[in-house]
């Protein structure tokens, strides 16, 4: 999308695409006019049998939705995914504020050219700022799949999730959506949007779903920035990507959580496996685990805390935190304990993803997942902050960990992905051959059993597209490696380009609303 129009000489910004029942797509999404105003366009697909969809062409009447009155010209933007009303209308919401008010505006439309604005917001929240990128979309409570977009009905609820751009993180909520007049109810008002839950408690924005319906599941993309200096991009050439692609699923064990899960596909990228059996980790104590290179490495991890010791011990520490308590080396009665990954053999260098059990006074317990990236780099021009929150533990839960380990990225999925937390690393001496794991417990209270299983993790492959599938050269390429996206430095499909992203996840997995 060339910036080559006075309504667009500004930039060309976030949108969304829709698959119309006929199989053709339109897009809409934000630019700025020379006056800097935020506008919607429309574009088509020049060419809808291209599977990589890159040439667009942009409506002759664009723009096609300016601010209302009552909003500023720079705080409109950000087109969600259309969906159907039973009236036969495309609905979007479209991202704004008023003072201080984060909220979503609602249009109609029947052939997205011409739009009827609806009274009200689909949903407004106090004091969070300017919501961009909002995402609006139906999970199941009953099953274990994704939803179109137009899904309506009982069994099914609603999330409205915004990118607050004061705090530059991502935020959801589930809720109840009203049809008629356009609005959103959230459940539990306590955990509202912009002010309860988040996707990602590390460094993760501006994210959006779509519905892949090859595979009936909702797949989330999200923005990976930097950690370290401006001037350590420009030698690196490329700065920022995007997040393995993950699967949404409603949390019907809490009833207040989603459901985030790195895409099957990622699998296929497994090699070799090392399994460790009920590791017993003892209070204080560091064991090593022999995986060979830790620098690409998928970890899935189980830790059983002996339950004598959770009820005999003292430790009261209810108000705790990750940002305040400390990091993994502050030792606490029930916690922290973990995994280090991206850590050379004498420790300098590690990055503790950790769980911290706080108990009050009257016994109730309290989980927190956590990594601490204070000792993470060598390098002094890096970010390293202790990132984590609180994550739900049901009665009878162990406490799992997935960790996806790529070079400069960790993503760590908590609870079976209640909980996540993306980090940028820089090591210094963990890297390559030299990047080890290990399990870890600083409690002092308890000892923790760990079951560990660690899938080295082959590069991705990536081929020009071609439905030419008799070149037999091409045909071993593809039986010995997955078609991932191949980035100069991370394995999976970590990319710095959002569009490449974008075609070659249609390519890979059909294509879907979104």
């Amino acid at each position: 999308m060339v910036a080559d129009q006075w309504y667009d000489k500004n930039g060309v910004w976030t949108g969304s695409a829709t698959i119309l029942p006929d199989g053709k797509i339109v897009m809409l999404y934000t630019r700025s006019t020379t006056e800097a105003v935020q506008v919607q366009n429309l574009a088509f697909s020049a060419n809808y049998s291209d599977p990589f969809l890159i040439d667009w062409v942009k409506y002759h009447g664009n723009p096609v939705l300016v601010p209302p009155p009552s909003i500023y010209k720079k705080d409109f933007r950000d087109p969600t995914t259309a969906w159907l009303t039973s009236e036969g209308k495309w609905r979007i919401t479209i991202g704004s504020k008023r003072d201080k008010t984060g909220i979503s505006l609602v249009y109609d439309t029947k052939d997205f050219i011409n739009y009827e604005m609806l009274e009200g917001e689909l949903h407004a929240v106090s004091g969070t700022g300017m919501w961009e990128c909002v995402d609006f979309f139906p999970v199941s409570k009953t099953e274990g799949k994704g939803l179109d977009t137009s899904i309506n009905g009982p069994e099914v609820k609603h999330v409205v999730k915004v990118s607050l751009d004061d705090d530059r993180h991502d935020y959801y909520a589930l809720g109840t959506y009203y049809e008629k007049n356009g609005s959103w109810i959230p459940d539990l008002p306590e955990i509202d949007v912009g002010i309860g839950i988040r996707y990602d408690y590390g460094i993760f924005y501006a994210s959006k779903t779509f519905y892949d319906q090859n595979k009936n599941r909702r797949v989330l993309w999200g923005w990976i920035g930097e950690g370290d200096s401006e001037a350590a991009d420009m030698e690196k050439g490329w700065a920022s990507l995007q997040s393995i692609p993950r699967t949404i699923l409603f949390d019907n064990k809490t009833g207040t959580n989603l459901l985030q899960w790195p895409v099957e596909e990622i699998e296929s990228l497994r090699l070799n496996d090392t399994e460790f059996e009920k590791v017993a980790v003892k209070a204080g104590s560091v064991v090593p685990l022999d995986v060979g290179p830790g620098s690409q490495l998928d970890i899935i991890a189980e830790f059983e805390i002996d339950k004598e010791a959770l009820k005999k011990a003292t430790g009261s520490n209810i108000t705790f935190s990750c940002q305040t308590g400390g990091g993994a080396a502050k030792s606490g009665a029930l916690g922290p304990f973990g995994i280090l990954v991206l850590a050379d053999e004498s420790l300098s260098e590690q990055t503790p993803l950790y769980f911290y059990i706080a108990k009050d006074s009257d016994g109730d317990l309290k989980t927190f997942f956590c990594t601490d990236l204070s000792r993470s780099s060598k390098a002094p021009d890096v970010d390293k902050q202790i990132f984590g929150s609180y994550v739900p533990v049901l009665k009878e839960e162990n406490l799992s960990l997935r960790v996806l380990v790529d070079h400069s990225i960790v993503e760590s999925f908590a609870q079976g992905g209640r909980s996540v937390i993306t980090s940028r690393i820089y090591p210094t001496e963990a890297i390559n051959g030299a990047s080890k794991v290990f399990l870890f417990n600083n409690a002092t209270e308890t000892c923790v059993t760990a079951s560990v299983k660690i899938w080295q993790m082959d590069s991705a492959f990536i081929r020009p597209y071609s439905d030419d599938d008799d070149d037999k050269d091409d045909d071993d390429r593809k039986s010995s490696a997955p078609c991932f996206l191949l980035c100069p430095i991370n394995y999976m499909c970590h990319v710095s380009l959002v569009f490449t992203s974008y075609i070659t996840f249609q390519n890979l997995f059909g294509g879907s609303q979104g």
